[in-house]
């Protein structure tokens, strides 16, 4: 799969990169919101992981960009964030095309599993 990872930690960025790559995935990642959008918007990813909490141009901004554009849906995007968002706030996002939400820490089990998720549903959407 070709997963986005956007977040302004490179020490979160550099694990998940090497954690993915290391089980077959294509990854690539930009430590800013804006830059995450132009990667968005030019490449074509099987799933993105996006934190919410960063300066400048945040995840939030990134989807109202998305949404904006009608573009949110065209890949799969899971929040990746440590910031206290509620439930009803994630569901709020879910409404408008986020596919779901990880809180950091996050296990690693956890990760596997949401990546596995999103590859099983991109599976089945190719096929119909």
């Amino acid at each position: 799969m070709r997963i986005l990872i956007i977040d302004d930690s490179h020490d979160i960025t550099d694990l998940l990169v090497k954690v993915l790559t290391t089980v077959g995935h294509e990854v690539a990642s930009s430590d800013n919101g804006k830059e995450g959008l132009v990667m968005i918007n030019d490449g074509k990813f099987d799933l993105v992981f996006l934190d919410i909490a960063m300066p400048d141009f945040s995840g939030l901004d990134v989807i109202d960009k998305l949404v904006q554009s009608g573009r949110i849906r065209d890949s799969p995007i899971v929040l990746f964030t440590a910031s206290s968002i509620t439930d009803a706030e994630v569901a709020e996002l879910v409404k408008k095309g986020v596919h779901s939400c990880l809180r950091k820490p996050v296990r690693i089990e956890n990760l596997f599993e949401k990546v596995e998720e999103i590859g099983k549903l991109r599976a089945s959407t190719a096929k119909s």
